[in-house]
């Protein structure tokens, strides 16, 4: 049987010089070579390129700006799942028996039976964890104001069963097969849903200082391992943008994930006239490289400061306005 071929990433090729990378998108190397930013690449993708990579999956060991990529050594559930909806989505999630899905705290839509939940401190991706490996756990999903536990849904029973999983906010379900992506995404900390059994649910703080200060999620951000299933939700609408050694500049706030080799920061929007009178924020995000990005039209911050500014002017009162007025004046007639 052949050996499958690895995840699109960015690998050292057997035939160029150590320290060096070609980016695979899975089928054949597509640019010419650039410098490792770990030239040692330990215990990650190995010379040799495609086919030689660890057991720890593609890039496990090696350091970029959001940290170091762990070895996950877990394989994901396979789960089966449906989106349902338009602009108010929620994932079906079909599970066999003894299979696990975990969700965020408060997320679970609908259940079928046979399915049991538990509270768990930890994600259970390693199942050998201590106590003080839980609570540390526990500690950084404080940080990004999550919910200390997470709430894992089984399969007791002796066929097949449905969970569901619905958003707090208008917008999409963003299924994303981590083992696609080369086992690791990057996303902002409030985009997680529900994922696999199998997938490991951290944080990642971003060592850019200028993105981290102005980048709109801040310093933290989600850092999603495994090779399974997981779902974001965004708000809005979204779209993947693929980019092939690009520049891809957006508003801080509209960054719902990207992939971790592409290179995030935070620039200047424009000259000084355009940054106080644009209206598009002080500073832009600024993604580079190959990789998909994953970007949403409404984010949670904008919907908010829209309705707080209407709420503030009074212009969410419908007798605040002319024909509001009108129409207040006939219905006392």
């Amino acid at each position: 049987m052949a050996d499958r071929l690895p995840a699109p990433g960015w690998y050292e090729a057997q035939s160029d010089p150590p320290g060096t990378q070609r980016y695979w998108d899975g089928q054949a190397w597509t640019s010419d070579t650039r410098r490792s930013p770990d030239p040692a690449m330990p215990g990650g993708q190995t010379a040799g390129g495609p086919g030689g990579q660890t057991p720890g999956g593609p890039g496990a060991g090696r350091a970029n700006q959001f940290g170091t990529q762990a070895n996950v050594s877990m394989r994901s559930h396979e789960v089966d799942y449906e989106v349902v909806g338009d602009d108010l989505q929620f994932v079906e999630i079909e599970l066999d028996p003894g299979e696990t899905v975990i969700g965020e705290a408060g997320a679970m839509l609908a259940m079928s039976e046979g399915i049991m939940f538990e509270a768990r401190m930890g994600d259970g991706s390693q199942p050998e964890q201590g106590m003080v490996g839980k609570l540390l756990g526990a500690g950084k999903r404080a940080i990004t104001g999550e919910s200390l536990f997470l709430t894992h849904f089984t399969n007791h029973g002796g066929g097949r069963a449905k969970v569901s999983f619905a958003a707090p906010y208008p917008g999409k379900i963003v299924p994303v097969n981590l083992a696609e992506v080369g086992n690791r995404l990057i996303a902002q900390k409030d985009a997680f849903l529900c994922a696999a059994m199998g997938t490991r649910i951290g944080i990642a703080f971003n060592r850019r200082l200028g993105a981290g200060l102005f980048g709109g999620e801040g310093f933290i951000l989600q850092d999603l391992q495994g090779d399974g299933m997981c779902f974001l939700h965004a708000g809005g609408t979204v779209v993947v943008r693929e980019l092939h050694e690009e520049t891809l500049r957006l508003d801080t706030g509209c960054l719902v994930a990207l992939e971790p080799h592409l290179d995030y920061t935070i620039e200047r929007a424009g000259n000084l006239k355009s940054m106080v009178f644009g209206g598009e924020g002080l500073f832009l995000a600024t993604v580079r490289g190959t990789g998909r990005v994953w970007i949403q039209s409404l984010p949670l911050s904008r919907l908010i400061g829209r309705i707080a500014a209407s709420a503030a002017t009074g212009r969410g009162d419908g007798e605040s306005s002319p024909l509001g007025r009108l129409s207040g004046m006939l219905g006392d007639m």
